[in-house]
């Protein structure tokens, strides 16, 4: 662990007024997190330390302000926490002139649900209080969908917009992915004139009221809690105003490798439109979001060189784009 990442932890622990009996460090990515249990009450923490530039402080805050709302709902979303003076962001410093802002959630407990599914022998007992764990993200998701819908923010809240702009756009949210130093000037050439045909379509299809609006944008099995039976999301970071279709996309995206994926898309068709209706029409969209949202992850990891991945595994994510900006030129992509 960066001896610099400690020091800002336990400046924003002083800063909430939390003793800490145990900091941890749980992960690296977007943000630095960390699981605090204070002293005393043994209450666990989340503690994360955002990355400068990702968020500004009034998108920081409309996060908390949406899990606010989605609890209302009586989903399982992160509760934040204040410090004693009202603020729930705090900056911190790690040296060398970088300040981040601190925030701390309440530690949602529960076992990451695509992890229990991993397992090699197949049973557990948190995975079995779930009957049809990617139908009932399924009708999570569309539970979600309605929230938002039916949501007015206030006028102060700020969020990204996962658009066209947002997602296929010159400055898309994470990155230009044809400009990727590992392409070959044929494979930029493929994905620059795939992301003008998806444009095109979005443009055709444009921001329906009933398929766009705040979505999770990262909600896939690994951001899915289960604890004595109920379901939680975590990791609300990528959040911001965008098509329905993105969010199942990406549910979609991260679940392909699955032996008996068929199955688990049909059962999340029907825990989704279980809870909310969408039509065939609108779901035709759904292969696409997939496609962008590969070249999402291409932007995002020319981005985080950082960023360590197992040998071969972004060659792998390049070939799976790289064949699916072809299918869909020759033809389309089916759902």
């Amino acid at each position: 662990m960066d001896r610099r990442w400690l020091s800002a932890a336990h400046q924003a622990l002083d800063a909430f007024g939390v003793e800490a009996a145990r900091l941890e460090l749980v992960g690296v990515s977007e943000n630095i997190t960390f699981r605090a249990v204070e002293s005393g009450s043994r209450q666990a923490y989340v503690l994360r330390l955002h990355r400068p530039g990702y968020h500004t402080d009034a998108e920081l805050d409309s996060e908390r302000v949406w899990l606010s709302a989605l609890r209302d709902a009586d989903i399982g979303v992160p509760s934040p926490v204040s410090a004693p003076d009202g603020r729930y962001f705090v900056p911190v410093e790690l040296g060398s002139g970088e300040v981040r802002n601190a925030g701390m959630n309440l530690w949602v407990d529960g076992e990451i649900v695509g992890v229990l599914l991993t397992q090699p022998d197949g049973t557990n007992e948190a995975l079995a209080e779930i009957s049809e764990p990617f139908g009932q993200l399924g009708g999570l998701m569309a539970a979600m969908h309605n929230q938002a819908t039916a949501w007015t923010p206030p006028p102060s809240f700020r969020r990204h917009r996962l658009d066209s702009d947002g997602l296929l756009g010159d400055t898309p949210f994470w990155g230009p992915f044809w400009e990727h130093p590992k392409l070959t000037a044929d494979e930029r050439s493929l994905l620059v004139t795939t992301r003008d045909a998806c444009r095109a379509s979005l443009a055709q299809y444009g921001e329906p009221g009933c398929t766009f609006s705040m979505i999770h944008a990262d909600l896939h099995l690994a951001n899915l809690l289960v604890s004595d039976g109920q379901l939680a999301v975590i990791d609300f970071d990528d959040a911001g105003f965008g098509w329905h279709q993105y969010d199942i996309a990406v549910a979609m995206y991260h679940s392909r490798a699955a032996p008996d994926f068929d199955e688990a898309a049909a059962a999340f068709l029907r825990g989704y439109r279980s809870v909310r209706p969408i039509g065939d029409d609108d779901l035709g969209l759904v292969p696409m979001f997939e496609l962008i949202r590969g070249m999402a992850i291409v932007g995002w990891k020319a981005q985080r060189p950082e960023v360590d991945w197992p040998d071969g595994q972004f060659e792998l994510l390049l070939s799976g784009v790289l064949s699916g900006c072809r299918r869909l030129l020759d033809g389309g992509l089916e759902f």
